[in-house]
């Protein structure tokens, strides 16, 4: 028997309000915890990933390093660490870069509203994708990334496309102007 995974909803601040098989949050649309990885070579290159087909929702999109939602009980940035080795099979420090909110309508009926916390870490070692989860990963320049989300926001994750700028700008203040 498997066991449902349930996410933490959470108010705009961040206030745990309890918790909700994933489904069906993502089903009716409510808030909640969630968090995304963004992991860079020593080049500065960012490590994308290719969701794999069988995946329930955006399958075959390109999207970031990792991402998820946190157990309820779970510290956030321990779920990234646990799904990092996860879906990637990599084992890194990360850092808290920044959070934001959004609300966007995905395939299958379903809809992601969340507050989705984001880390980032530098990382040059061994990947062992999760073929359940990673079709094809690639590490690819922040202008390559730049171009390709304009020209061709399909072919990414909704939020991707939405945390993209946002990590841009992290990016240019950490590897850029330091």
């Amino acid at each position: 028997m498997q066991l449902l995974e349930e996410v933490i909803l959470v108010d705009t601040l961040d206030n745990e309000m309890g918790a909700m098989e994933k489904m069906e949050a993502h089903q009716k649309g409510l808030l909640h915890r969630a968090f995304s990885v963004f992991l860079f070579d020593k080049q500065g290159n960012m490590l994308l990933q290719k969701r794999a087909m069988c995946k329930y929702h955006s399958p075959g999109l390109w999207t970031n390093t990792c991402c998820s939602h946190p157990r309820p009980g779970e510290n956030v940035h321990e779920a990234a660490k646990r799904r990092l080795m996860e879906e990637m099979g990599i084992d890194c420090k990360t850092e808290y870069a920044f959070n934001f909110i959004y609300h966007a309508s995905l395939d299958q009926g379903l809809t992601e509203h969340e507050l989705d916390h984001v880390f980032v870490g530098i990382y040059d070692g061994i990947i062992s994708p999760n073929a359940n989860e990673v079709s094809h990963y690639l590490y690819e320049s922040m202008e390559e990334i730049k171009h390709k989300v304009k020209n061709a926001p399909e072919q990414f994750t909704v939020w991707f496309n939405i945390a993209f700028p946002k990590v841009l700008e992290w990016y240019e203040l950490k590897f850029v102007n330091s």
